[in-house]
Formats: structure tokens, C-alpha cells, sequence
């Protein structure tokens, strides 16, 4: 007990260090995360670049690796776009061993005192994320000398040094590193417990080097894991990731290990930990270098594992992926894209609820009961995932946002609610075989396309940002309310002429009203446009 709990809990303050180390920089470098992505083409060595940077933002390869799995199953990146940044996350999360190699333990109390001192004197949050980062640099090397220090009685027991000597072989010591990797989910955690290891003397370079390459096999478990219940392209991401890695280890192995150990130990003579730190870096960028020309052999392999063509989303949201909101700013981005694509559900459901009722047509009202259904499943899909995303790290300017989105989804719900309606009162017309002076139908024409025109226009106001479009929106709305309350005392005029039957009477005053409450949603969504102008 008196190892394990100091190195379990070294090992708890390293992970929770380097978590609150990444999400600190990662809110600092929100927007700039997005506009790194956004960058992405068809360019690997682009991809390689971002992924290695991306990964040192949020300090966990794993983290990347199942977000490009959710940047896949969200239709945000292409399988050759997620080879790149694959492989430039495995070169990214070295930089936490190099870190750890500076063995800047001395200075980790200070860093938490600066840290939690800037946390408790200030209120702004670019301060706050400086913060965030400093408690987490000093954590993580908190927890690496604690570690270290519950080691340290390992170095006069023989168990263990007959245990550390079996790992001289290579296949063994891959199994131990895949292992405690998958276990911890870190690859970053078992390389620091190595490094902590080092530190002691307990280990060689010729011992670590194995356990190496058996955690950079081991960090492919979690996107392994992660790609379950994705779409084919995303587990042929998982399975790219798997493979890149598990080659590269067969190459070192069999070819590189003995060259590599040789440029490790003359450019880091008598430091076992940046030897370490080194073998690490060496051994990934070697093998970007190796396998990058080859990166669509691999594609290929993946396909030929995971066969079959990609199906399309028809039910259920197509942008989201709860693996994205690791990024907070790219998962704003596609659930605003989810929102619009559900608006585009409902707008053309209007449209087909409209026509039902003008051609008296019973498949249409079929298809718009259907289509409502989907409209309801998304709003749900849609903010769960808001609300999810509510709780990642965001700014207040990104709250607001969400906040809002959510308001749109209602609105754009209840418009589908009022499509739905109209349907319902066009089975009735068909069931009771009502009709309709050509007067009335000529009313109904013309509000239902004022109708559908003000929510399209609000839909178009809302993904543009175009406050002149919003503005044009609460005209329409104002135009439709008189139409509304002009042919509502029409109708009534002609019951009583007997121009049209008296049982569609109802019927007619409920259509209007539901065209209406359409115009009322439709210039929500209009304000909610304006409403940021004046932020401005």
C-alpha cells in the first residue's frame, strides 16, 4: 500500500493536471481551434500539421483521434483529410513527455499559487483560462513527483527487478505498454508513469523501448472503442489509427529500433527521461515520414476491413456527434448546421401541408404526418445535445449562442406542429368531403405562400446573420397578422351568404390561425437575429 497509493494517486493528479491544462488552452484557443480545422484540405502534410497542433492544445491524442472520428460521422472531414491529422495527433501528444523531461517539479507549487491567486482576484475569463492552465501545469508535475516518490522503494526489491529484466523482451514489453495504456486511456499517463519509472533508475532505455510501442498501440483502443455505432467512414477512421500505429511498431521493431536508440542516446547522453521523451518523438515522426506517402494504401486496407458503401441519414441528427464537443466551437458550428437542416425538414413540410389541403390529396397528408415525426425526434436529438454542450467549457459569448439555438429549435418545432395541424384539418376536408368557394381558396393560396415565404426568409436571416433580411421578416409577420384578421371577417361573411359549407366554417378560421402563429414563430427567430445586432 505504501507504493500503490501514492503512485495511484500521483497518476489520478497527473491525468487531472493535464485535463485542466488542455481545457484551459483549449478555451483560450477556442476560435483559433475552429479556423485550424476549417484550414483542412485535401493537403495530408496540412493535416498532419493541425492534428500535431490540435493535440498539443488539448493534450491527448486519444481526445483528437475520436473527435476526427466524430468530425467523420458528422460529414465535417473525409477519411483522407482524417488520415493526416491521425497521424500529426500521435506527434502531438509527445510534447507532454518532453514537458515532463524538464523535470520543472521545484516549480509546480508556484505555478498552482500564481494560478489560484489569478483565479480568485479576477472575473474575466481570458484571466480565468490562464488560471486553468497554470493549476494544471502544477498539478501534473504534482502528481509526477508523487508518483516518482511511491516508486522509489521498487529500486531494492528483486521481484521486481527480475519482473523489469523479462521485459527486456520486446514482445512482452509491447503487451504491458498496450495494456496499461488501455487501461488508463492515456498514452501520455503510461509514458509519464515510464518517465517517473526512469527517474528512479529503475528502468534502461533498452527496457522502455517496447513498453513504447506498445502504448502508442494501446492509445488506438479508445477511438477503437469510440468509433462503435458510428457510420462506416468513422470506423474506417478508428481502423486507420489502429493500423498506422500497429505498422509503424512492426517497422521499429524488426528495422529501426537499433538507429533510433543510437541518435536517442548520443543526442541525450545520461537523461533517461529525455531519452525517453525523445524515443517517443523519434519514433512517430519516423514513422509520419515512413507511412504519409502511403496514407492512401491505408484508406484502402480500411475499406477492405470495413466493407460496404456509407448509408444516408434519413431519421436522427446528420452533423452532430457528442465526440465534438471535446471542441466546443466546432460542435456550435454543427449543431447550427443541424438546426438549419431541421428548419429545411420543416419548411418543406409547410409547403407539402399546404398543397395537401389546396389538392385535397391524402398521400401528401401521409408524407407530412411522417415527416413530423422525423421534425420531433431531431428537436429532442438536437437539444440534448445542446444541453450537453452547454456544460463543456464555453465562453459567454458561446452560452448566449447555445441558449439560443435552443429557442430556434423550438420555434422551428412549433412550426412543424402547425404544418402538422394543417394536415390533420386537409384528412379531415378529404374524410368529410368539404368544400371550399374558389374565394377562400384564393385567400388560403395566398397566406399560406406569405407564410412559407417569411419562414424561409427567417431561416435564411438566422444562417446569414443578415439583420436586413430579419428586418424584412417582422414586415411580413406584421402583413400577415392583417391578412389574417381581413380573411378571418371574409369567411365569416360568406358562412353567412352560404357561399361556403357551414362545417368547413371552423375549418377555415383554424387554417388561418395556424398560418398566422407560423408568421409569430417565423419573427422569433428574426429577433433573435436583431438581438445581436445590438451586441454589436
Amino acid at each position: 500500500m505504501d507504493i500503490a497509493l501514492p503512485v495511484l494517486g500521483g497518476l489520478g493528479l497527473f491525468l487531472y493536471g493535464m485535463n485542466l491544462m488542455g481545457m484551459g488552452l483549449q478555451k483560450a484557443a477556442g476560435e483559433k481551434l475552429k479556423k485550424l480545422i476549417e484550414i483542412l484540405t485535401n493537403n495530408r502534410i496540412m493535416g498532419v500539421i493541425v492534428g500535431a497542433l490540435v493535440t498539443m492544445v488539448i493534450q491527448s491524442s486519444s481526445a483528437t483521434t475520436v473527435m476526427v472520428i466524430g468530425f467523420v460521422n458528422a460529414g465535417l472531414m473525409n477519411l483522407t483529410q482524417a488520415v493526416g491529422v491521425i497521424m500529426g495527433a500521435n506527434l502531438g501528444t509527445t510534447i507532454t513527455a518532453q514537458l515532463i523531461a524538464f523535470n520543472l517539479t521545484d516549480f509546480a507549487p508556484l505555478a498552482v499559487a500564481i494560478g489560484g491567486g489569478i483565479w480568485i482576484a479576477t472575473s474575466k475569463k481570458r484571466s480565468k483560462n490562464l488560471a486553468e492552465i497554470l493549476i494544471g501545469f502544477g498539478i501534473l508535475f504534482i502528481g509526477m513527483d508523487m508518483m516518482s516518490g511511491g516508486l522509489k522503494p521498487l529500486a531494492g526489491s528483486p521481484v521486481f527487478k527480475n519482473i523489469l529484466i523479462s521485459l527486456k523482451d520486446p514482445f512482452l514489453g509491447i503487451l504491458v505498454g498496450l495494456g496499461l495504456t488501455t487501461i488508463v486511456q492515456s498514452s501520455s499517463a503510461s509514458i509519464g508513469l515510464l518517465q517517473a519509472l526512469a527517474s528512479q533508475g529503475l528502468i534502461s532505455l533498452d527496457i522502455a523501448f517496447p513498453i513504447l510501442f506498445g502504448d502508442n498501440i494501446g492509445t488506438t483502443t479508445t477511438a477503437l472503442i469510440s468509433s462503435i455505432g458510428t457510420n462506416k467512414t468513422a470506423k474506417r477512421a478508428a481502423v486507420i489509427h489502429f493500423l498506422f500505429n500497429f505498422i509503424g511498431t512492426i517497422i521499429f521493431i524488426t528495422i529501426l529500433k537499433k538507429p533510433v536508440e543510437a541518435i536517442v542516446l548520443k543526442i541525450s547522453p545520461g537523461d533517461i527521461q529525455r531519452q525517453i521523451a525523445n524515443a517517443h518523438t523519434l519514433f512517430n515522426l519516423v514513422n509520419i515520414i515512413i507511412q504519409l506517402p502511403f496514407a492512401g494504401l491505408l484508406v484502402k486496407i480500411a475499406k477492405k476491413i470495413v466493407p460496404g458503401d456509407e448509408e444516408e441519414v434519413e431519421i436522427g441528427v446528420k452533423y452532430l456527434d457528442p465526440r465534438i464537443i471535446e471542441t466546443p466551437s466546432i460542435a456550435l458550428g454543427q449543431a447550427t448546421k443541424e438546426v438549419m437542416r431541421m428548419g429545411k425538414i420543416v419548411e418543406e413540410n409547410l409547403e407539402l401541408a399546404s398543397k395537401a389541403f389546396k389538392n385535397k390529396d391524402e398521400k401528401m397528408t401521409s408524407e407530412v404526418f411522417s415527416q413530423e415525426k422525423v421534425v420531433n425526434r431531431l428537436e429532442r436529438d438536437i437539444v440534448e445535445y445542446l444541453v450537453e454542450l452547454s456544460n463543456a467549457p464555453l465562453t459567454d459569448e458561446q452560452h448566449t449562442q447555445v441558449n439560443v439555438l435552443i429557442n430556434v429549435v423550438n420555434d422551428i418545432e412549433r412550426v412543424g406542429d402547425h404544418a402538422d395541424n394543417i394536415a390533420e384539418l386537409s384528412q379531415e376536408v378529404i374524410d368529410e368531403r368539404l368544400y371550399f368557394s374558389d374565394e377562400a381558396m384564393e385567400e388560403f393560396d395566398i397566406i399560406s405562400n406569405k407564410s412559407q415565404e417569411v419562414f424561409r426568409k427567417a431561416l435564411e436571416a438566422f444562417t446569414d446573420v443578415d439583420f436586413d433580411k430579419a428586418r424584412e421578416v417582422l414586415r411580413l409577420e406584421e402583413e400577415i397578422d392583417v391578412l389574417e384578421g381581413e380573411y378571418r371577417t371574409n369567411h365569416i361573411d360568406r358562412l353567412n351568404k352560404l357561399l361556403c359549407q357551414p362545417s368547413s366554417g371552423v375549418i377555415f378560421l383554424d387554417l388561418l390561425s395556424n398560418l398566422e402563429r407560423v408568421s409569430d414563430h417565423s419573427s422569433n427567430i428574426a429577433l433573435y437575429v436583431l438581438d445581436q445586432l445590438k451586441e454589436q
